[in-house]
């Protein structure tokens, strides 16, 4: 009965066969971008962060989370409003001679991110079977791509959404376990700082958390429920909705990524011991998990690699599809080449990896250079009455967004003229 009334719920609002995308509709869009929160690149960098920097650097997570908030609710107004997602939206609206680059840039980005994601996956197989990081790597690169593919990721995802989640509440449980400064944690939250050399540390941070691909995801799982048609009273009353999704979705987030940063700041800084490796960042579940807390905290990174390498490869298959003016749809050639060359990529780069400690903070760096160009064309789209008509954003909104791209393009300008 359940399966029947979603079916129904969702059935009148979906058209035409999406395969890959369905599965979005039961764990929410909002959820959805939340996974990619906890994903390998967030742990690394959360990790680098708080054993660095102690609490200096939360101000960067509650920053790009209230960022994260404003421009996901934006880019869901594009969805709802225009049946479009935002690859779609592009190859409709922008000169040819932007699109090209606009989309392949956002390409780009998916491959970095899928980089993090699966080589995240190949350090859990290292701690858990003793496998070299690359030959790891491949294998968590084969299943996700194989899971894409087939279109079976809907058999296993509850599974690992939950498990990730479990390790999510573990890291906000433990804070009552440790000795956590709250005074300074307070002023780490709210008081901008960049020490000395932590540049690279903030723009990875930022990248991590307001990742490109999910943009153009989030905007194609909204899109693909279709309420452009329904009229107004139907369409703002989804904006509603949405707003609160996003805002709770993106809230828990915040709670566990603060809570990786604080953890490793109590555990690590407090000790003057610098976090380098995801497997010594294990010693953070230790007050909860005790001796098996290296071996849960490997299988946790393990599936938290494959879930969000599944929806980095979404987001290549919308960009992609995009690309060849095509909606998304895993069995056409376009999407599945999409596919099949975002984890190519991800495997040639991590095969010129070093450090796979490093390579995962720099990869969510990147995601942060290619940040302005994404959200300077969202803001262009949604701000247009030709492509929004009554709801393209108002002046307030616009000036909001402006700031939010400036602010990002300048941390990025940081980070490049210190390099």
């Amino acid at each position: 009965m359940l399966t029947g009334l979603r079916r129904r719920l969702l059935g009148a609002n979906h058209s035409g066969h999406r395969g890959g995308l369905e599965i979005l509709h039961w764990i929410g869009p909002g959820l959805l971008v939340t996974v990619g929160f906890i994903d390998p690149g967030n742990w690394a960098t959360n990790m680098a962060a708080g054993s660095t920097y102690g609490y200096g650097l939360l101000w960067v997570v509650t920053l790009s989370t209230v960022m994260l908030v404003i421009l996901q609710h934006n880019v869901a107004h594009l969805g709802i409003v225009t049946g479009e997602c935002l690859a779609e939206s592009c190859a409709r609206h922008l000169p040819r001679a932007v699109l090209r680059p606009v989309l392949a840039s956002a390409y780009l980005a998916c491959v970095a991110t899928m980089m993090a994601e699966v080589l995240g996956g190949g350090i859990a197989l290292q701690m858990l079977l003793g496998l070299d990081v690359r030959v790891g790597s491949a294998l968590v690169a084969a299943a996700s791509a194989a899971l894409l593919l087939t279109n079976s990721y809907g058999k296993v995802e509850r599974w690992i959404i939950g498990f990730v989640s479990l390790i999510g509440v573990s890291f906000l449980a433990e804070i009552a376990m440790v000795r956590v400064d709250w005074a300074s944690a307070a002023v780490g939250w709210v008081v901008p700082a960049m020490p000395s050399g932590s540049a690279a540390i903030v723009v990875s941070v930022l990248g991590a958390v307001v990742m490109p691909h999910n943009l153009f995801l989030h905007s194609e799982v909204i899109q693909s429920q279709h309420f452009e048609g329904k009229g107004d009273a139907v369409i703002r009353e989804r904006l509603g909705h949405e707003f609160v999704d996003t805002l709770l979705s993106m809230g828990i987030g915040w709670a566990i990524n603060s809570a990786m940063v604080i953890l490793a700041a109590s555990t690590f800084f407090s000790a003057g011991v610098r976090v380098d490796d995801l497997a010594q960042a294990a010693a953070t579940l230790e007050p909860m998990l005790g001796l098996a807390a290296r071996h849960i905290f490997a299988l946790a990174l393990l599936l938290a690699g494959l879930a969000s390498s599944v929806t980095a490869g979404m987001a290549a298959v919308t960009v992609s599809a995009g690309i060849a003016g095509e909606p998304y749809d895993i069995h056409d050639r376009h999407s599945s080449l999409g596919v099949v060359g975002a984890f190519l990529g991800a495997l040639v780069a991590i095969m010129f990896v070093g450090d796979p400690f490093e390579g995962l903070v720099w990869s969510q760096a990147l995601l942060s250079l290619q940040l302005p160009v994404t959200v300077f064309v969202q803001i262009w789209l949604t701000s247009s009455p030709r492509v929004m008509g009554a709801y393209a954003n108002g002046t307030a909104l616009k000036a909001v967004l402006v700031l939010i791209a400036l602010i990002v393009t300048v941390l990025n300008a940081v980070l490049l003229a210190g390099a």
